[in-house]
């Protein structure tokens, strides 16, 4: 059987072979642009799912003992078959979640990148070696070797946002430390997924050392996450599923990325035009469909008119439309996302913000909003939007921006926007984030720096060399002389 059934139905991988479910039962997927069925996956069974998982463990040991210059060979080759296929792929994310045709090439590339990456730096794992006379009461002739060892089955659950590139930063490390993985991608996504998996078939893929498991997560999520023979769990989505994750897993090694609610922290002494042109992509690249878009603005009084007519200038020149019309805002992946941002609209509305720019409400295709004078007690101060509406906090210091980020239940990123060097590194040490970018937007990139989110943003951190880390563990052997 080839990935294709038919032009909208495809198959999933078990064991290097493309199959559907028993059942016939297949889960569709919507084009954000039209709502059209873009694709129907496999919705597989909770036995079709251990079959998987059992295949990929059994595999696991043998997958291990290869040369890692083998393993590492076989993400090159994968790189270059990824790249063969950017014009195909891009095509199907473009049409699964409504990302511009460029976007979704782009995608493509960049992680073709990525993995040549991780392939490299797999290669450059060690372990190390310990005296026993370094501790009190310890002899010479005790020794520690510690090794860096595979967890075994690593469980990747992707999402809808970034399905091919966020998929390969949890496959692509898990392999090259000698992991096997089932994939769980998003439904929406799922496509770009297993034609992103067909190019590593293509590469080589030994049979089993990865299985992709569709389907509804309400009868296989529990299911996979919980199976005794998971080793690992990385999981980028919402913090409700994550935190529903964590506890499910218990025992085992879970990285989470999450949600967010990342603020620009713009001073009076900041370049206003630089501080308005990174907010406005920062927070609306993608419809500000991203856990690091720019979330929220707090802006110190004495620039604030200004700052928020320069931001207002930028998005009334964007083009709102459709995917397919290569539009700057496009489409929100469902109705559901949409409903939930008009409601944070609303809410605002209500409790007395300024509307300052309105976008059209057009099913779930939204135009950018921009709402000053928000206050604490409007849910859009706090609630992580994922959708193209900005709000203002007018603060009289930076002070009280630390205040209010600390406040904050998620902790992912900053921006903070100032020409004083000193003061930045200051704020920055005071905010309880990931990570604090100074002059520029919040993002997730370059996909080699340590990535990561604390309190209800995240667990773990990724980034290559980090996710190549967290796919290890030690193993010592102590020899006695």
């Amino acid at each position: 059987m080839a990935l294709r059934q038919d032009n909208k139905k495809f198959h999933t991988l078990l064991n290097n072979k493309w199959v559907g479910s028993s059942s016939g039962e297949t889960v569709k997927i919507y084009s954000p642009d039209n709502q059209e069925v873009t694709g129907e996956i496999p919705a597989l069974s909770q036995a079709e799912v251990d079959a998987a998982v059992t295949k990929t463990a059994d595999v696991q040991p043998n997958w291990e003992a290869l040369d890692g210059t083998e393993r590492s060979e076989l993400l090159h080759r994968w790189a270059q078959e990824l790249e063969k296929m950017t014009d195909e792929i891009g095509d199907m994310i473009h049409k699964e979640v409504g990302k511009t045709l460029s976007a979704a090439k782009s995608e493509v590339k960049r992680t073709a990148q990525l993995i040549r990456h991780t392939a490299e730096e797999g290669l450059r794992t060690h372990g190390s070696f310990i005296q026993g006379d370094a501790f009190p009461g310890a002899s010479k002739s005790t020794k520690a070797m510690v090794q860096k060892v595979p967890h075994g089955v690593v469980l990747a659950i992707a999402p809808f946002n970034y399905p091919v590139n966020l998929a390969a930063s949890k496959i692509a490390p898990a392999l090259i430390t000698g992991n096997t993985v089932v994939f769980k991608p998003a439904t929406q996504g799922a496509v770009s997924g297993l034609l992103m998996v067909e190019a590593l078939v293509k590469a080589g893929l030994p049979e089993g050392v990865l299985n992709v498991v569709t389907g509804r997560g309400s009868v296989i999520g529990d299911f996979v996450v919980t199976h005794p023979k998971i080793d690992m769990i990385t999981f980028t989505g919402g913090t409700a599923t994550g935190q529903h994750i964590a506890k499910k897993a218990s025992m085992i090694p879970v990285v989470l990325e999450l949600g967010g609610k990342d603020p620009a922290i713009v001073l009076q002494d900041a370049d206003l035009d630089k501080a308005a042109k990174e907010i406005v992509s920062g927070a609306l690249s993608y419809s500000g469909q991203r856990c690091t878009a720019i979330k929220r603005v707090m802006v110190v009084n004495e620039v604030a008119d200004e700052l928020v007519a320069k931001v207002k200038e930028r998005v009334a020149a964007l083009k709102v439309g459709p995917s397919s019309d290569d539009a700057d805002i496009t489409p929100m992946i469902d109705q559901k996302s949409a409903d939930f941002v008009v409601s944070l609209i609303d809410d605002a509305k209500q409790k007395g913000a300024t509307v300052v720019h309105e976008g059209i409400q057009e099913q779930n295709l939204l135009g950018p909003t921009l709402l000053d004078n928000v206050t604490e007690d409007m849910e859009v101060a706090w609630e992580e939007q994922f959708g193209p509406v900005l709000p203002f906090i007018r603060i009289s210091n930076e002070l009280e921006a630390i205040d209010l980020e600390r406040r904050n239940e998620y902790g992912l990123q900053a921006s903070i926007f100032t020409k004083n060097l000193e003061n930045a590194f200051t704020i920055a040490d005071k905010l309880n984030v990931g990570t604090v970018q100074v002059n520029g937007k919040t993002s997730r990139g370059p996909d080699h720096f340590p990535f990561l989110g604390v309190k209800n943003s995240g667990q773990g951190v990724q980034g290559i060399g980090r996710s190549i880390d967290s796919m290890l563990r030690d193993k010592v052997l102590v020899l006695n002389l």
